[in-house]
């Protein structure tokens, strides 16, 4: 069974900083490509940033361009999420998706993921 556990979410003060974590367990890890999403209360959920299976290539959103640093460990099956100079439209729930590293479809989009964790909540307090 594939699982994927975020952790590391929190309150903190604008302009600080927090590193989620995605565990993943039940698959060949170092075969998928990791992304991060998130859902902010009343919109949808938007594409944040991935990493492909190798760790070689990362892509970011504009929102967070320069700000968050996505990178991997394949040996412990972990992918982290270094986010720095948050905002409060950082605020949201964030999750943490695998995906085929054989997948064509653009690394933005949710639908290209197959598992998907069950999110921790970052709050940025202004």
């Amino acid at each position: 069974q594939v699982q994927l556990v975020e952790s590391g979410g929190g309150l903190v003060q604008a302009g600080g900083s927090l590193r989620l974590s995605c565990a993943a367990s039940g698959l060949t890890f170092s075969s998928y490509a990791v992304g991060w999403f998130r859902r902010a209360p009343g919109k949808e959920r938007e594409f944040v940033v991935t990493i492909t299976w190798s760790g070689s290539t990362t892509y970011s959103a504009d929102a967070v361009k320069d700000r968050f640093t996505i990178s991997r460990d394949n040996a412990k099956n972990t992918v982290y999420l270094q986010m720095n100079s948050l905002k409060p439209e950082d605020t949201a729930v964030y999750y943490c998706a695998a995906r085929s590293r054989y997948t064509t479809v653009a690394a933005t989009t949710a639908g290209s993921y197959a598992y998907w964790g069950q999110g921790t909540q970052v709050t940025v307090s202004s």
